[in-house]
């Protein structure tokens, strides 16, 4: 079976499951994620999986989400053509309704005016899909072809002024079609249209929680560990306490938390984290200084991914030595992979995702493991693994803790890495997370950091001429982390962090702040 965003093992039992059958639109992932916002449990699936697959699943309803192809090329992704065999509602977003609607005998073509962003959408047809929703609305468009013409099964429900079929349904099929894109923020009412095709035609009741999560994966983990013994690489980050605090709560004292210390960490990170763990989870935690081995290995290395490749090759390593400290066989390796890292990592589903950057966790790992990986978060976004943590009883300040990268300041350092560039980045990340949480900035922002650049440039300190270096600041506000946009922080505070940073830090002279998006820059800078 093509690989699908969870195994069928992992479906709760009752679930009411939306399958959503990915099509290589940037938003499918958003799309899954809004179905269990809403409280049905989403499953992501290849296109082409076959009818009986489907079957399989139980599905209440099909979404076909959006896609970057155009339905009349010839390579272009399709489902199968008896997909509405299964007399179950389907909504087809974009690429999604242009297939459906030709599958039902409609011709698609080149629009004459593509739209792009925001459009006007009027509705002419309230019920079902459009409830409660204003008659004059924003969405968001992303398409250069349309439905070119309206078998006369269909009924157009809402139009634009560059579309005139910008919502269709069928009148004897349970099919659904919308030209833009309900799933994003930037289609207000986007929400209630995807809850109104859950519960007003799939007829769901939204029996699915986090906590039916919870219940899943640990039984899942206790039915793979066995009496099996299971290492967890522990970072202080939200991911891995939360790996940790499930399996703990899964197989209890089977579990053994790993802190390496690789030399890469922030100020004061160890202690932090020994302080944390050791206290809150009573668990037991194995403190490993593999330091020297780390900068060893990226001594000279200036390529990201190779940084990102050795760092996760010298992780198993040090893992294998703590696990075999411990005087009893090992099989398991716990990690705190999320769905982000496996789509950017080009691990997805169906082979459509773009080999963005290797994670350590993802695509670092070497072939040779020698573990078991459990990845009880492997399809979850971050929002969710916090929503998973407040289940799990976590405090506040590690489930609001921003994200810190598996390789650390690693990526952060553009270039070759060393003593003095790591204690230069650390001392200015320090002053950088300080103003951000005195003017109260920490939880209104999502991950805020500091980037050592590889130039220097000209400064002026006192009466005399400087050579330093520069830092860039970035700071991102988002939902999910596959998209994010730059953090609005307020003049004031990034002058006093810029001047703190040139003032306090012996190397620097210059501060700039980095004000892309992802896409279609990412977040990190490596």
């Amino acid at each position: 079976m093509p690989r699908s965003m969870f195994d069928t093992a992992e479906i709760p039992p009752h679930a009411e499951v939306i399958v959503v059958l990915d099509f290589g639109g940037q938003y499918a992932q958003l799309i899954a994620r809004r179905v269990r916002e809403a409280g049905a449990f989403s499953l992501l699936v290849a296109p082409d999986t076959s009818i009986d697959q489907l079957k399989a699943l139980n599905p209440k309803g099909l979404i076909l989400s959006g896609g970057p192809a155009s339905v009349s090329e010839s390579q272009a992704p399709r489902c199968d053509d008896k997909l509405f065999d299964l007399k179950i509602p389907v909504l087809g977003i974009c690429y999604g309704m242009q297939l459906g609607c030709q599958l039902l005998g409609c011709e698609v073509a080149a629009a004459e005016a593509r739209e792009f962003g925001r459009a006007k959408l009027t509705i002419s047809d309230h019920d079902g899909l459009f409830a409660d929703i204003p008659t004059n609305t924003t969405v968001w468009a992303s398409h250069g072809d349309n439905v070119a013409d309206i078998a006369e099964h269909f009924d157009t429900i809402a139009s634009t002024p560059n579309c005139p079929h910008a919502a269709v349904r069928h009148k004897t099929v349970k099919f659904y079609g919308v030209q833009f894109h309900p799933e994003v923020t930037h289609t207000p009412h986007g929400v209630n249209l995807l809850r109104n095709f859950i519960y007003e035609i799939c007829k769901c009741s939204g029996t699915w929680s986090m906590a039916d999560f919870v219940e899943t994966q640990c039984q899942k983990v206790k039915d793979k560990v066995g009496n099996g013994r299971v290492i967890c690489g522990l970072s202080g980050g939200v991911d891995s306490s939360v790996v940790a605090a499930l399996l703990a709560r899964a197989i209890g004292d089977q579990l053994t938390c790993i802190f390496v210390d690789n030399g890469l960490l922030r100020k004061n990170e160890r202690q932090l984290v020994e302080a944390t763990f050791r206290d809150h989870f009573k668990a037991d935690l194995r403190v490993v200084d593999a330091s020297k081995e780390f900068l060893s290995d990226l001594k000279g290395v200036t390529d990201p991914q190779e940084k990102r490749l050795k760092i996760g090759h010298r992780f198993i390593e040090v893992f294998k030595e703590a696990a075999e400290s411990l005087g009893e066989e090992v099989k398991f390796l716990a990690q705190g992979t999320l769905y982000p890292d496996v789509i950017e990592s080009g691990h997805g589903m169906a082979g459509v995702s773009a080999n963005i950057k290797l994670h350590h966790n993802v695509g670092g790992l070497p072939k040779d493991l020698g573990f078991e990986l459990i990845e009880p978060l492997r399809n979850l976004f971050k929002d969710e693994v916090r929503q998973l943590g407040d289940v799990l009883g976590l405090p506040p300040h590690i489930v609001w803790r921003h994200p810190f990268p598996g390789p650390g300041l690693a990526v952060r350092i553009i270039g070759e890495i060393t003593d003095e560039r790591l204690e230069l980045l650390r001392d200015c990340d320090e002053i950088l997370l300080e103003e951000i949480i005195a003017n109260n900035l920490y939880r209104s922002t999502d991950q805020v950091f500091a980037v050592l650049l590889p130039i220097q440039t000209v400064g002026v300190m006192g009466d005399g001429r400087s050579y330093q270096s520069v830092i860039a600041v970035r700071a991102v506000e988002t939902q999910d982390f596959m998209t994010a946009d730059w953090a609005r922080i307020p003049y004031d505070v990034l002058a006093t962090v810029s001047n703190r940073i040139i003032n306090e830090v012996r190397g620097v002279n210059r501060v700039v702040y980095d004000i892309s998006s992802k896409p279609p820059a990412t977040i990190e800078w490596e």
